[in-house]
């Protein structure tokens, strides 16, 4: 076993042996998405520098960016001091929310209690994501 994968081990993953990833802009700070990670996603996010995820919805190993091209470059990796959530900063190509926006936080809540949109939709998800 390598140095990186006993590094990787060595964290703070939950119960179903998942560790909560904040990805940030790299030059800009902003949250981009928060998505899941287990020791395979993040040991080939560090190989590769593209981040890969744990789908917790579709139990399924996925690269952002598979379907829709809308990759990430991986900057830099972070670890909290509980070591139990990390922050990786990238270059975003594209949009990082499937929803078409460029940030996955794209509405604000207003004082009377309601959503807003604040961002402007980068692509149509309907065009990207159709099933053929």
């Amino acid at each position: 076993m390598s140095t990186m994968e006993e590094t990787v081990r060595g964290l703070k993953y939950d119960s179903a042996g998942l560790i909560p990833a904040v990805i940030t802009d790299a030059e800009t700070d902003e949250v981009l998405m928060v998505a899941y990670m287990n020791e395979q996603s993040l040991l080939e996010t560090i190989r590769s520098k593209k981040t890969h995820f744990w789908s917790r919805s579709r139990q399924k190993y996925w690269m952002k960016g598979e379907s829709s091209g809308h990759t990430q470059d991986v900057q830099d990796v972070f670890i909290d001091c509980d070591m139990d959530c990390l922050v990786i900063t990238v270059t975003q190509h594209g949009a990082a929310c499937h929803e078409g926006f460029r940030s996955c936080f794209f509405r604000r809540l207003t004082a009377d209690g309601q959503w807003e949109t604040i961002a402007k939709r980068l692509f149509d998800p309907e065009k990207v994501y159709k099933k053929s």
